[in-house]
């Protein structure tokens, strides 16, 4: 459905009913907050993950090496060596992937300048038809078209037409920080286990502190998101558990064949 005439529909449509006026709209004015976590999507995402690779990692890398039978000198260089380049790694990934990510924001945002400086009605039609197609009538629909571009043109299509928010936008710098950081406070815990531990217990010591490290990263994280806490706990810990042994094994074979 496309809206045509929005050069005069604008001001004939009826205009909305002042707030105090529409007992629909009573309390609404007033100070209402909910606490939506729709913020924290992204530097959550970069946290969680990097810490999660970091125990997992460097704890699959420990066992691995300490099932191929290595002194503890060479477990604790490797899980050292892990921790920095796995933080390294991180950090870089995280970065060059967010910023290919802020680059083609930018890209369609510059893009959607140069639409409204070139067709600003056009674009008003666009907009509004977006509104229809989410339940709007037309008439309401080129009223609240009208009003928003008005007040912001560009954040009310990067918004609606492009699904992008101050709150969603890519920040790469930050991201890359929480990564690396999260990362190395991971990879810290089951490194630390090693020096804590006899050698004899090394490795089931290590295997049970990583899993509780990845339980309480995965109830942390849940809850920060405000999501179930038992799901994300239980999923957090069996892909962990599951890398480790896998890791365990393979270093296990190796060691008794080499």
């Amino acid at each position: 459905m496309h809206i045509k005439n929005v050069g005069n529909t604008a001001e004939g449509a009826s205009q909305p009913r002042r707030a105090e006026n529409n007992p629909r709209m009573i309390g609404m004015t007033g100070r209402h907050r909910e606490g939506h976590v729709v913020d924290r999507i992204g530097w959550l995402r970069a946290a969680v993950l990097g810490a999660n690779d970091g125990i997992v990692s460097t704890a699959s890398l420990i066992l691995g090496v300490a099932a191929a039978g290595s002194r503890t000198t060479d477990i604790v260089i490797a899980g050292t060596a892990g921790l920095v380049a796995g933080a390294m790694s991180m950090a870089a990934g995280e970065y060059v992937s967010v910023s290919a990510q802020a680059d083609t924001e930018n890209a369609e945002i510059a893009r959607e300048r140069d639409e409204l400086a070139a067709d600003p009605a056009g674009e008003l039609a666009e907009l509004a038809t977006i509104y229809v197609a989410r339940g709007v009538d037309e008439a309401t629909a080129l009223v609240v078209a009208t009003q928003l571009m008005a007040r912001d043109a560009l954040g009310a299509h990067a918004r609606d037409e492009l699904d992008l928010s101050v709150s969603t936008r890519a920040r790469p710098v930050q991201a890359a920080f929480a990564s690396a950081a999260s990362f190395t406070v991971g990879a810290a815990m089951p490194l630390l286990a090693v020096f804590a531990l006899p050698v004899r217990l090394l490795i089931p010591g290590v295997a049970v502190a990583s899993l509780m490290f990845l339980a309480f990263l995965g109830a942390m994280g849940s809850w920060a998101g405000k999501a179930s806490v038992w799901t994300g706990t239980l999923r957090v810990t069996f892909w962990g558990a599951f890398a480790m042994a896998a890791t365990a094994l393979i270093g296990g074979l190796i060691g008794t064949t080499v």
